[in-house]
């Protein structure tokens, strides 16, 4: 036997051993660890950057972790560090962080009528933590589409009304910021391009309102902007169905957990803050307020005050809105609204003493409640951890800490301006915080589960304890 048909007996035996012992999920975080270096490189191109200005690397990885994940919690200050050019990098950059890279990748095979095999369609439907393969495809080509139209489409918006309003007199500029404004609102990346958020429009009703609905756009799950494509398709009577529509349950459950927690974080805003920082705002003024911060802890990360204005109560209730987070299958990190919901649930069923958790004619499997039970328990134990180590490391007031890792793993962006002068550990421990809120906690977790798992075959005896 030749060496060259030994080395090849070897390489398929690689290849073989590879494809049977590596997991959907440890191949789609190998892609954004390679799409964080990727960032990294590029941020490092004298074409991106402004003339004579040095970054250590450190704060250059921080950088590129916060953007993959589209947090927003940054070092250093943007505009000092990067050029027009920089920008247009980042509003990339977002779309691949925010939409995900499987997202991106298999649209441009649709647009070139590229095959797509089964193993990519196992992935699409990793990184968009999806149930099933059938409709994985089409669902990528028609939200994808949507997503895209309300970026150009607010991109435009925007434009023409900074010039109708005087925000910008250069046509250009106009322009340059609009698009960036309806970018970073739809990917929830919050990023601060001008040193200033959004709080030159904190009076400006039309635009914060604009804004909160992009934000939502990005946040409450691109199946459910499937379905309400699918439910608008349905009430045109464009496709013909036998049966009437129905909402998925995701649907049902995404949205009910938005409403109560939009509606629930806004009267709690508005009743701490109507006489403290809101008590010069005109009454419509401070419901706007309240909705918009409602919306923008959840996972945007864009300010129209500074946060050090708010009582400490307040940036508690933040820090809360920014653990949960968004819906999955979104552009937020987070908890996600449905794991809270899930054990909202379960909770009543408990005090009500039913066996099963149903809710909209249908029952939740068992399965789900132990995920959303998991997930939450080791989601706030490691939030809680994480706390406890900085206090230790950094000299900052204790719900400034809090903030900052809510927000970190909530992939929000928010931040009480100790970002910058975190020590190497604090900086680390912020970086892990958010690349873990990007993946999600399911997936660290199945992260170090081999591909196969065997069942033992075998169950032992049930024995009750004393609980409470």
């Amino acid at each position: 036997m030749s060496i060259l048909r030994v080395l090849r007996q070897k390489s398929r035996r690689a290849r073989f051993f590879v494809a049977n012992n590596v997991s959907s999920i440890q191949i789609i975080v190998s892609y954004y660890l390679v799409m964080t270096f990727i960032s990294l490189l590029l941020f490092y191109l004298p074409f991106f950057r402004q003339p004579n200005v040095h970054v250590p690397f450190l704060d250059m990885v921080f950088m590129a972790i916060s953007t993959v994940s589209v947090t927003g919690l940054t070092t250093f200050n943007i505009n000092h560090v990067f050029n027009e050019h920089g920008v247009v990098l980042l509003e990339v950059l977002f779309q691949v962080g925010g939409l995900g890279i499987m997202m991106i990748s298999t649209f441009f095979f649709i647009i070139s009528r590229r095959k797509i095999s089964l193993k990519q369609r196992q992935l699409i439907m990793t990184d968009m933590n999806q149930p099933r393969l059938s409709g994985i495809v089409r669902l990528i080509r028609i939200t994808f589409t949507m997503i895209l139209i309300f970026q150009v489409s607010f991109g435009l918006f925007f434009a023409l009304y900074f010039l109708w309003q005087g925000y910008y007199q250069n046509l250009g500029d106009a322009f340059f910021y609009g698009f960036y404004q309806a970018i970073s609102a739809v990917t929830n990346s919050g990023f601060d391009v001008t040193g200033d958020s959004i709080m030159p429009f904190a009076g400006d009703y039309l635009f914060l309102v604009a804004i909160m609905f992009l934000i939502f756009i990005g946040g409450i799950g691109f199946p459910v902007l499937m379905d309400f494509y699918e439910w608008f398709l349905y009430r045109r009577k464009k496709i013909n169905r036998r049966l009437p529509f129905r909402f998925s349950l995701f649907t049902k459950i995404a949205v009910l957990a938005f409403v109560i927690l939009f509606v629930g974080g806004t009267f709690i805003i508005y009743l701490l803050e109507r006489e403290h920082l809101f008590a010069g705002i005109d009454p419509l003024g401070r419901w706007i307020n309240s909705m918009f911060y409602s919306m923008t802890t959840r996972n945007a990360g864009l300010q129209i005050h500074d946060l050090g204005e708010f009582q400490v109560t307040t940036l508690i209730i933040f820090s809360l809105l920014m653990f949960i987070g968004c819906s999955p299958s979104s552009v937020g990190g987070g908890v996600r609204t449905t794991t809270i919901a899930i054990i909202g649930l379960y909770m009543t069923s408990f005090l009500k003493s039913e066996d099963n958790i149903n809710i909209f004619g249908r029952r939740i499997s068992d399965a789900d409640v132990r995920k959303s039970v998991v997930v939450f328990m080791l989601s706030l134990a490691m939030c809680f951890f994480s706390v406890l180590l900085l206090s230790a490391t950094e000299k900052q007031s204790l719900i400034a800490i809090i903030v900052e890792v809510t927000s970190a793993f909530g992939t929000t962006g928010l931040s009480l301006g100790i970002t910058s002068e975190l020590s190497i550990v604090g900086k680390i421990v912020i970086a892990l915080l958010m690349f873990i809120g990007r993946i999600g906690m399911l997936y660290t977790l199945l992260l170090f589960i081999p591909k196969e798992t065997r069942d033992q075959g075998y169950e032992y005896p049930t024995e009750q304890i004393i609980i409470g």
